[in-house]
């Protein structure tokens, strides 16, 4: 049984070879034909690019592997299925168990993912922690207004992948 990605790329494929059908009976002696031809070159090229996205799973072009941004800790954060310390914490106080949806997970996943080291330790430290900022300036050996430009940049990135 296929997946909805397999059949996407299906489509793709088969609107693909169309296109190229489509420019092979194309009479390149004709000037308008030819500007058609531009049109339809462009199209291939696309659709192309796009199909080759599909098949791996990365950008096309890229050889460095700049595409895959904190691709490693993207992967640990989708895996994880509770956060023990919090676990524990609410445990102690005779709270129910921390129980998040698939949903909630993936959310997590991608807001962790998405900042910097420095800016989940501040935002940890300030929001779960309910430590100042000048308090996390100190332990973390940097200072305030550095602290403040972290967690401003996490609060951004928080708010962009909720909203």
């Amino acid at each position: 049984m296929l997946s909805w990605a397999d059949k996407l790329i299906q489509e793709y494929r088969t609107g693909w070879q169309e296109v190229i059908r489509r420019a092979d009976t194309i009479d390149r002696n004709n000037p308008i034909e030819r500007e058609d031809l531009k049109h339809i070159n462009r199209m291939i090229e696309s659709m192309t690019f796009s199909l080759d996205w599909m098949k791996t799973g990365r950008q096309p072009g890229t050889y460095r592997g700049a595409d895959k941004k904190a691709i490693y800790q993207q992967q640990y954060f989708e895996s994880m299925d509770l956060i023990p310390d919090i676990q524990e914490q609410l445990q102690e106080m005779e709270a129910k168990q921390l129980y998040m949806t698939q949903e909630e997970k993936m959310l997590l996943s991608q807001i962790f993912g998405a900042m910097s080291l420095r800016e989940r330790q501040c935002i940890i430290l300030h929001v779960g922690q309910k430590m100042s900022m000048g308090l996390i300036a100190e332990e973390m050996g940097i200072s305030k207004g550095t602290v403040q430009g972290y967690l401003k940049r996490a609060e951004k990135k928080v708010r962009e992948i909720v909203a």
